[in-house]
């Protein structure tokens, strides 16, 4: 598998979870309960946790959820972000509470002595600070001077946010630019890595559905982690935050650039396809979520397709005529009816996964 050259930035760390620096892209999400809701959202954050997330952020619209931010990071199985804005008590509190890493914007928090507050606050706690500048909520002088939104209107209004930590002595800090527009994030982002050496953070905001949003949020943070550029990433859909992880997981994947459990390969079908291969699919994909054990496993239609084009596989299946074959590595190892594909191939992989666990 081809291996991207990431681009070096300097590390950071939210918890124990290491960003930048070379260490593996992290997959983030964000709770959409109410963060003063302790039982809510810590149930959202242990689905989150179950489905791979390496960090979950949480909104803090006021002091009450500010305050109950240490309740929740007490039983918390990752670590947590809060996501400020505006208010730089809100970030104080949160500090006190034992947060991991604040997302806020130090230009909207109210002036000089406010930012210098949140900067000396978060640089004895030791935590990061992600500056976040979003295409909707552009400053009107920088969309007047850059003639709308754009790249650089993006990037230029990240910088501000940037230099005004700087100025405080404050460095450990990532950066996002995110817009539902994945040309113009896509042109940001690559701006930004040309200017800054700060980690960044993969988004494509409002994306949308499951439907359009998954579509959309893997062509753009695709595009970037191809490119080299991300250090983290979170998939923005609407409703339940828990398929965000499973797709961000997916396009890691995709991209070998995080091993997460089983990759299955599965051929379109065509006229040759002469077995219920859609059906057979579907039912090794399910058996496969009790699977962590990285394995690629192969669903075939027919021979032409089987152990010649996946012959890359640990082990696959390719169908006949009522019938199919079992290989490993592009190697036959038996025909078997084909009632008999899904259960073989799993006891093959069950011999893999031991194996694995004898070397």
């Amino acid at each position: 598998m081809t291996e991207y050259q990431r681009k070096k930035t300097r590390q950071i760390h939210i918890g124990p979870v290491a960003i930048g620096g070379g260490a593996p892209i992290s997959v983030q999400s964000m709770t959409n309960t109410k963060t003063a809701d302790t039982e809510a959202t810590l149930a959202q954050i242990r689905a989150l946790a179950q489905a791979g997330c390496d960090i979950v952020r949480l909104a803090v619209p006021d002091m009450a959820a500010a305050k109950n931010l240490g309740s929740i990071l007490a039983a918390s199985p990752v670590p947590l972000v809060a996501d400020i804005h505006f208010d730089y008590k809100l970030a104080l509190e949160a500090i006190a509470q034992g947060i991991h890493a604040l997302r806020l914007n130090p230009g909207n928090i109210g002036g000089p002595e406010k930012v210098a507050a949140v900067a000396a606050a978060a640089k004895k706690a030791h935590i990061p600070i992600r500056i976040g500048v979003n295409a909707g909520s552009l400053d009107k002088r920088l969309l007047k001077k850059y003639g709308g939104v754009t790249a650089e209107a993006l990037v230029a209004s990240a910088l501000e946010h940037v230099r005004l930590l700087e100025q405080e002595g404050f460095y450990d800090m990532k950066i996002s630019l995110k817009a539902h527009d994945v040309p113009l994030t896509l042109a940001a982002y690559r701006l930004m890595s040309e200017t800054v050496d700060y980690p960044l953070h993969l988004g494509i905001t409002e994306a949308g559905t499951v439907r359009t949003g998954v579509i959309k949020s893997a062509v753009g943070i695709g595009a970037l982690l191809a490119e080299g550029i991300g250090d983290t990433l979170r998939i923005s859909l609407t409703g339940d935050p828990v398929p965000e992880v499973r797709v961000g997981r997916e396009i890691l994947k995709s991209l070998g650039l995080r091993a997460y459990g089983p990759t299955l390969v599965a051929c379109p079908t065509c006229g040759r396809t002469s077995i219920d291969l859609p059906a057979i699919a579907a039912e090794v994909e399910k058996k496969l979520a009790g699977v962590v054990e990285p394995i690629e496993v192969a669903v075939m239609g027919c021979v032409v397709n089987g152990p010649g084009e996946a012959r890359g596989a640990d082990v696959g299946i390719a169908g006949g005529k009522g019938e199919g074959l079992v290989f490993r590595k592009g190697e036959i190892l038996r025909k078997v009816p084909e009632c008999e594909l899904v259960p073989e191939l799993f006891k093959e992989i069950d011999r893999i996964i031991e194996e694995r666990k004898n070397q």
